[in-house]
Order: structure tokens, then C-alpha cells, then sequence
């Protein structure tokens, strides 16, 4: 199959926090020749980091919770556990967020940090890409009520024992689909982790 898109128009239909943009498109069919012209919202969220913070020699993982818009359907879980994470700005690389945004969320100096994998997080009609990292700290110090005021965080930050952690994502107390990858990594890779970080 040749696969092809075609973009026909496009709009800015809201620009405010965020930016939702309208497509009118076409795109060939896995069966052959090309599909009806469609019309899709696409929310413009662009490319993201996100932190899984362990200390391998605590075995904890930092875990923060904050309000989140998204959740507020459901009103009993619109404060989510979920791992540092933010937007890249223009001229910065996905691994300078990752050390700007451990520093502003979780009060966290990263020692060493290695890129786990790259994602669209739900590209059905977000453009969001996410670049997830896990990086080394010492949680010694960890804990307390972090993020910018200007930026209205209040992100609650706390170090959790690994199996602890887990025994929270198996109960359904971790909701967030990037947290819950990161963890799952974690738990696959953990061994593998300490070797290569010599502990």
C-alpha cells in the first residue's frame, strides 16, 4: 500500500490555554485507491517530557499528585498520581525539560538520565509526543508541596517505595497512562537499571 494524506483546508478553531485546530482530509485505504474526505479536530498539545525519578539505592520512585482538568468528570479522582512531566519550549531539547521540570515539580536534581521510549499519547485527536525519560536521584530530601506559582502548581511530592508504588498501579490508584507505562518499565528493567548505573 502507498500511503498517502492530503490536507485540504485548515483552521484555527479555538486558540486559548491550548490551540484546537480543524482539517479537512483524505488519505488512501489499506484496500486501495483513497478514502472519503473527513473532518477531524486536532488538539494542538505538541511534544512533552516526562520523568520516571528513582533512586535505585532506596528503590523509591517520586510520585507527585496534582489537579488535573482532565479528570474533573469524574470528581472523586481530579487529583491524579502521576511522574514529572512538561511542555518542551521553543529552543529547548527534550532533556533540558527533563532537568528544568525535576527541579520546578519535585525539588529533584537529576544524576543520570536515559530516554525510555517516545510516544504519541492519544494521537486519535491529540497531536501530543512525549519523550520518556527515567532519571537517577537521591530521594533522601524528597517530599513537600512543589511547582511554579505563576504557573498555579501545587503539586504535592513525595518518594515511594518501589513495591509500594506498584502495589498502587495493580489497585487502580494510578490512572494516568504515562505514569503507568513508566512503572511498568520500571518493574521490567529495574535489575537491568542498577547494572548500568553501577549500583
Amino acid at each position: 500500500m502507498d500511503k498517502q494524506f492530503e490536507i485540504l483546508t485548515k483552521e484555527i478553531v479555538y486558540q486559548g490555554f491550548f490551540r484546537v485546530e480543524k482539517y479537512r482530509l483524505k488519505h488512501t485505504l489499506f484496500g486501495g485507491g483513497w478514502g472519503s474526505e473527513i473532518t477531524r479536530e486536532l488538539f494542538m498539545r505538541g511534544s512533552c517530557v516526562a520523568v520516571l525519578l528513582y533512586d535505585p539505592h532506596a528503590d523509591k520512585v517520586v510520585m507527585i499528585e496534582q489537579f488535573r482538568t482532565g479528570a474533573i468528570l469524574n470528581p472523586d479522582k481530579a487529583w491524579l498520581m502521576e511522574i514529572v512531566a512538561g511542555a518542551i519550549e521553543e529552543g529547548e531539547t527534550a532533556e533540558e525539560v527533563a532537568y528544568r521540570e525535576s527541579l520546578e515539580e519535585a525539588g529533584c536534581e537529576i544524576q543520570q538520565l536515559m530516554i525510555i521510549n517516545e510516544f504519541y499519547t492519544t494521537p486519535g485527536g491529540s497531536s501530543e509526543w512525549i519523550t520518556l525519560f527515567c532519571g537517577k536521584v537521591d530521594s533522601t530530601c524528597v517530599g513537600g508541596i512543589h511547582g511554579l506559582a505563576h504557573e498555579d502548581e501545587d503539586i504535592l511530592v513525595r518518594a515511594v517505595d518501589f513495591d509500594e508504588v506498584y502495589l498502587m498501579l495493580e489497585n487502580g490508584e494510578i490512572e494516568s497512562a504515562i505514569p503507568i507505562i513508566a512503572i511498568q518499565w520500571l518493574a521490567l528493567n529495574k535489575q537491568k537499571l542498577k547494572l548500568k548505573w553501577r549500583v
